[in-house]
């Protein structure tokens, strides 16, 4: 086969791949910083990918001169260039030019990794907010509030929030692109760093270290909030509490609140001040547009949404290979038990 058969063939897919590694949710991306933490390694991004675009037209440039410059000329095919071997001018360039550049990269790095690693002070009214991850699901602890809540970290805007990152099992990573940088969260080893949202929008965040079979459904959201609502969001989990058996209205929720109590409590706590369940906090469950990392719960659709929760409940290994929540067959809870169950939970609101 000639050499441009092959290319003509490979051509088109090379050309679909560059097209695709330009899709994906602008949400998820580095390159649409929208907070003070992001701009600084948007920069870092920009300065390292500048540097090596310099190094590389350099590069090509003195190749394609010297292939033009020294190319074997009609006549000269037998003849041996001149052998030189040795020249302390272009050594000591092509020495002090790289350690010059690794400088120029060094400098901005170290400055911008020690300033983002910045730990909460002492003293004052900083936004401190512990996170803990487990296979599959994040836990999102508020010490300064007494609330605990998962897959869902709210944040006001405008703010430095200080994070510190821990873990229960495994090695894991957090990273939310647009408003933080990506660090890891290790068993038995506490890391900091500090994270800040300018817009009050909704960001997606990832686990980014592979972490098990399910390490690629270990998503979460980070919620950032104008002040006020970030408060009254605070409040409203500092006063959640389960309905009371007397005040259960529907039959529904009190049968599945029932069957939570008999089959889900001891792994899910719905005290928005307790933490370290085996599975994630439910407090404020029923106002989360997202659970089990995977799934979303469109407000259009409020059927489809019950359908894949119910799904979900009924075999979560199915969805997340490897995680800890048991099945539970119709033998454990039948359907009509499952529906007062998915009830009861979406009654699990801050309202």
């Amino acid at each position: 086969m000639r050499k441009w058969q092959i290319v003509q063939r490979f051509l088109p897919i090379l050309t679909v791949m560059l097209l695709l590694a330009g899709c994906g949710a602008p949400e998820l991306s580095a390159l649409d910083p929208s907070g003070v933490v992001a701009e600084k390694q948007l920069s870092l991004i920009i300065l390292s990918l500048a540097i090596m675009v310099f190094v590389f037209l350099v590069v090509i440039v003195i190749f394609t001169y010297v292939l033009i410059r020294y190319r074997a000329k009609p006549g000269q095919e037998d003849e041996i260039p001149e052998q030189v071997e040795g020249n302390h001018k272009l050594e000591i360039i092509w020495t002090v030019i790289p350690i010059l550049l690794l400088i120029v990269l060094a400098i901005p790095t170290v400055m911008t990794t020690f300033t983002l690693a910045e730990e909460a002070p002492e003293e004052g009214d900083a936004m401190r907010v512990e996170v803990v991850a487990n296979q599959y699901w994040w836990e999102f602890r508020y010490p300064d509030h007494g609330i605990v809540t998962a897959q869902e970290l709210h944040i006001p805007t405008g703010e430095k929030v200080y994070v510190t990152l821990d873990s229960n099992d495994v090695i894991h990573s957090f990273w939310v692109p647009a408003i933080a940088g990506k660090m890891d969260n290790n068993p038995g080893l506490t890391n900091n760093f500090w994270l800040q949202a300018d817009q009050a929008m909704t960001y997606d965040g990832r686990c980014t270290e592979l972490c098990g079979p399910s390490h690629a459904l270990m998503n979460f959201k980070v919620v950032a909030q104008e002040p006020d609502e970030f408060e009254s969001w605070v409040e409203s989990m500092q006063n959640f509490e389960d309905v009371a058996e007397e005040e259960v209205e529907s039959e529904a929720v009190a049968l599945g609140r029932e069957v939570y109590a008999t089959n889900c409590i001891s792994c899910h706590a719905i005290d928005s001040t307790q933490e370290g369940g085996i599975g994630p906090n439910l407090a404020g469950f029923g106002d989360r547009e997202f659970f089990a990392g995977l799934f979303m719960k469109p407000s259009d659709d409020p059927e489809s949404a019950n359908e894949e929760l119910k799904s979900w409940i009924r075999e979560p290994y199915k969805y997340k290979p490897d995680n800890n929540m048991p099945e539970f067959p119709e033998s454990q809870i039948s359907d009509e038990e499952l529906d007062a169950l998915v009830e009861y939970l979406h009654s699990l609101t801050l309202e």
